[in-house]
């Protein structure tokens, strides 16, 4: 059964049911990938950790009051970078995207095998400089290339998410992705 299938199948039971099982499954599908998206965009993990606890809850409730639900990946993706939003206008001492990027995290760069340690570092130094070069995009453009690249999301559930058109995201994901480039081929030659 493909995952859209079994996700409006879930829907449909958690909808009909109240069933709580179903909506475990769709929370153990999506809670890696919602708390990756979101941690990419906070300060802490905690912070991390309680916004997508958040989202999940928002999630539940909505489809409990909601029949119109096309989607669950993009539903649970639109109430968590709308939380993010809300997170930060809410906040008195705001901590930009670029202050969570320029902050290190040793604990995930750390190596925890010998044979893999050059490999590692290798995609630690890709890594960094995708991150450094993301910091110099508007917010609109790191968002495209997170969710299409890292969450691996089709252009039709990103216009879901952020409520643009299909052809609007894809050329805001050409722009993203040709700036992106451009950024890293001028830090490659300086």
């Amino acid at each position: 059964m493909s995952s859209q299938l079994r996700d409006k199948y879930l829907i449909y039971r958690i909808q009909t049911k109240r069933d709580a099982e179903a909506y475990a499954e769709l929370y153990d599908t999506y809670v890696a990938g919602i708390y990756r998206f979101i941690s990419f965009k906070v300060s802490s993990k905690e912070e991390a950790q309680d916004l997508t606890s958040e989202a999940f809850l928002r999630a539940w409730h909505y489809l409990l009051e909601s029949r119109d639900v096309v989607s669950f990946s993009s539903l649970i993706y639109r109430i968590s970078r709308n939380l993010v939003i809300d997170h930060y206008r809410s906040r008195r001492n705001y901590v930009s995207l670029d202050e969570r990027l320029e902050t290190d995290d040793e604990e995930a760069l750390s190596p925890t095998d010998g044979g893999g340690q050059i490999q590692l570092i290798d995609t630690t130094i890709e890594a960094n400089a995708v991150i450094d070069a993301m910091k110099h995009m508007k917010e609109e453009y790191r968002d495209i290339l997170m969710l299409r690249y890292i969450e691996e999301l089709s252009t039709g559930e990103i216009a879901e998410i952020i409520g643009k058109s299909h052809v609007s995201v894809r050329v805001l994901l050409h722009r993203a992705t040709t700036t992106l480039k451009t950024i890293l081929e001028k830090h490659e030659t300086s």
